[in-house]
């Protein structure tokens, strides 16, 4: 391998001659050999979406020059466009204000804009603090750059995944809204509930998560750039914070603003603790209804067995046949992983000291992951699961027709004893409900079938 001498205020160091990064990238590569997790690729993009927005608003504010303004904003789009993205090598283990990775970004993007100003025949020198760095600290780019980040992958990943699964339950729930099946609490008989009825609970679930999600996340536009190191704004025009925040609204689309307090924006995380916790109720929804589909497919013949779902690859290794809930037990792990991140998250943002929270890497490593897992989950789950759940109906009707609760119709007729004493008379006998009801003379046949009709228990 062919290297080049680089040099920063440490002194000189060995760089790769095909790499884009500089002297302090190198020496976090080396310094922090950790792990395997690489700071995420969103927060990279969000990263050049900032450099760009602050050259633009550097420019306009007189202090950056036209041709190195154009040299930066080209950059900044060829990262965006993916052409850099094994010129950002750094593991999430590094320095907790994020210093490291916000220089990788500098050094490339100046590396890449002096060579698109050489080409331009330009003498001009783009230097990564003096210019990519231009009134900015990586204390206020870093969380800048996560909330970027965050926003964006749930707008761009998440909902529309949540959307897709939910559009799903829906239609489920109105071609099963009339298939009357037995409900369950606390695992035991209950009274009835249509297939329609118990998904509707399913889509209603997401339905609140998407909203929670939606108005959790709206804390997010809230950026710390601006706020240089401590929340000063040291070195950085006051209007500086704003401009790049408006400019960054221009480019993504999304209303971002500038703080109007840099002190809480550099020290606490607050917000992503906030809407973490949204996701977290995600993925608590998301065991539930993964729950449910395992428990109501269980069997087939020895469980419930009232649905049954896709079998999409043999279930074990030694059973011929058999068909398992594997699309649930991968969404109950990401929603597993989720709780632990979330765990990670607010016990990270609670180490906030002074003017500067530094744990930062490690909160949006696990964010993004919380992100994708949840919205890659409920993709292959809506795909290779939801889509293909069909009722069972012969074992529904069964099961409603067998289920003692049915006699709770009878309550308001012969009270809640006399109905108790014959469901436990049918339970003692074997019986059907009918048979225990007329042997304790309580109802006629005609009565019975005139007040325990299973279609009127539902309230549709």
């Amino acid at each position: 391998m062919e290297y080049r001498i680089e040099r920063d205020t440490i002194g000189e160091i060995k760089v790769p001659q095909d790499k884009y990064w500089g002297a302090q990238t190198q020496r976090s590569k080396e310094n922090f050999k950790i792990g395997d997790e690489k700071m995420p690729i969103e927060i990279i993009r969000a990263f050049a979406q900032l450099k760009k927005a602050a050259a633009i608003s550097n420019n306009k504010l007189g202090k950056l020059s036209d041709a190195k303004t154009a040299a930066i904003t080209k950059a900044c789009d060829e990262v965006l466009e993916g052409k850099f993205n094994d010129h950002f090598p750094l593991v999430v283990w590094q320095t907790g204000s994020g210093t490291q990775s916000n220089m990788n970004v500098n050094e490339v993007v100046a590396r890449r804009g002096n060579e698109l100003l050489k080409e331009q025949g330009s003498e001009e020198k783009i230097h990564p603090n003096d210019d990519i760095n231009m009134s900015q600290s990586s204390n206020d780019t870093f969380p800048t750059a996560m909330h970027v980040a965050a926003y964006e992958d749930i707008y761009s990943r998440l909902l529309p995944a949540l959307s897709q699964l939910k559009a799903t339950l829906l239609n489920k729930e109105e071609a099963y809204m009339n298939i009357i099946k037995i409900g369950r609490t606390h695992l035991q008989d209950a009274t009835p509930i249509t297939l329609g009825q118990e998904i509707s609970g399913w889509r209603a679930m997401l339905e609140k998560c998407e909203k929670m999600i939606k108005e959790s996340a709206e804390h997010l536009l809230n950026l710390a750039i601006g706020g240089t190191a401590v929340g000063t704004g040291i070195n950085a025009d006051p209007r500086f914070g704003d401009m790049v925040a408006a400019q960054l609204g221009e480019q993504t689309g999304y209303s971002f603003v500038s703080s109007d307090n840099k002190y809480h924006a550099l020290t606490s995380h607050d917000e992503i603790v906030y809407v973490h916790g949204a996701l977290k109720g995600l993925a608590a929804d998301l065991t539930k209804i993964a729950n449910d589909v395992r428990w109501l497919a269980s069997g087939p013949r020895s469980g419930i067995g009232e649905i049954t779902i896709p079998a999409n690859e043999p279930g074990s290794s030694i059973m011929p046949g058999k068909v398992n809930p594997t699309q649930s037990e991968a969404l109950t792990m990401v929603a597993v992983q989720v709780f632990g991140n979330d765990g990670a998250i607010g016990f990270a943002a609670s180490q906030g000291n002074f003017e500067l929270n530094v744990y930062k890497p490690v909160i949006i490593y696990n964010f993004l992951q919380s992100v994708h897992l949840l919205a890659d989950g409920m993709i292959s789950f809506d795909v290779n699961c939801v889509e293909g759940l069909e009722p069972n109906v012969e074992v529904i009707e069964e099961n409603v027709n067998r289920s003692l609760m049915l006699v709770t119709a009878l309550n308001p007729y012969i009270g809640y004893e006399k109905a108790a004493e014959i469901a436990k008379l049918a339970f003692k006998e074997g019986t059907t409900l009918k048979e225990a009801a007329i042997k304790t003379g309580y109802v006629t046949e005609e009565q019975y079938d005139e007040w325990i009709v299973p279609s009127k228990m539902v309230n549709l």
